[in-house]
């Protein structure tokens, strides 16, 4: 037999890795459930960046490339609470482009770490003001040098919800036969909620879009931003999701140790705050008597928060 070459895929097109991602069942947490109640999520790990937001990040660069607004020689600069910045990182490093971020000083040790690796240049801001602390930072950088970045503001580009309603949606509908009844996703930026829903939406009305955030302003749940107290992104249409749904840092932080010792899912916070949701939407269809398919997603795994003993304990 002849030697076959595999496939090979150069650094410069590491984005086409990005999205197809697998779609998980689970064992333990939905015994409970019968069998025309069924829930699922999106193993956003899997992408090369490790997080969902690989989908954004590259269809934010992509788009301004396409525009005239990202050349060679420009640094991207951006807000972020991690994994955004990650994949901006990822991305830039393979296409040649400097990264800059602004980003709290009390985001994990394993997302700085990661985002020093790559070579991104960070200024760390005041951790009690959080993601939006971060947000106000970065503004009055572009405000003062306009010219010298390509600002991709990620709360507010449309190009962030666009890359869920190309990818994402599209493939949830697809994987599940079109049997979909309710989307749940958190909300930080919005993007995957505003652009999957949307998606869904357009195949069948009729699904439910289920907005998740903390029941609190001062919250445990990095990554996701309680509405009424922060920053809203100008990409959110607080209309546009069917119900919100408020997800407590103890039950999160619970959920997170169940998956990773029931199901062998070791997932971030913000895939045990989704599981969460899922499970009270799954529970509410069995006290009505009605069949669901749930779907949502885990937007990263568990390898960037382990030196959070708050929930890990290790």
């Amino acid at each position: 037999m002849l030697y076959q070459t595999p496939t090979t895929i150069n650094a410069a097109s590491i984005e086409a890795l990005i999205g197809n991602t697998p779609l998980l069942a689970f064992r333990n947490i939905t015994a409970h459930l019968p069998a025309d109640v069924r829930v699922f999520a999106k193993a956003e790990w899997a992408n090369p960046g490790g997080s969902v937001k690989d989908r954004a990040a590259a269809n934010i660069i992509r788009e301004a490339e396409a525009a005239g607004k990202l050349r060679p020689g420009t640094t991207i600069l951006d807000s972020t609470s991690g994994n955004t910045g990650i994949a901006y990182a990822m991305l830039g490093a393979a296409k040649g482009y400097k990264v800059k971020l602004f980003l709290p000083a009390n985001a994990s040790q394993e997302r700085v770490a990661i985002l020093r690796a790559y070579g991104a240049e960070l200024v760390l801001t005041d951790p009690l003001e959080g993601s939006d602390g971060a947000i106000r930072a970065v503004r009055e950088l572009i405000a003062a040098h306009p010219d010298e970045y390509f600002y991709a503001d990620q709360y507010n580009n449309p190009a962030n919800w666009r890359a869920h309603y190309n990818s994402t949606g599209v493939e949830i509908w697809e994987q599940t036969d079109g049997a979909v009844t309710h989307f749940i996703a958190g909300l930080g930026t919005s993007g995957t909620l505003m652009g999957t829903g949307r998606r869904l939406k357009d195949y069948n009305p009729d699904v439910q879009i289920i907005a998740l955030q903390p029941d609190s302003p001062f919250h445990g749940l990095e990554g996701l931003k309680h509405m009424p107290t922060a920053i809203k992104p100008g990409i959110y249409d607080e209309f546009f999701p069917d119900r919100q749904i408020g997800i407590s840092t103890e039950d999160t932080h619970s959920m997170a140790r169940r998956l990773a010792r029931e199901e062998g899912y070791l997932v971030g916070i913000s895939a045990a705050a989704a599981t969460v949701g899922a499970l009270q939407i799954a529970n509410e269809l069995v006290e009505r008597g009605e069949p669901g398919v749930i779907v949502t997603l885990f937007p990263d795994n568990a390898y960037k928060y382990l030196s959070d003993h708050r929930v890990w304990g290790v």
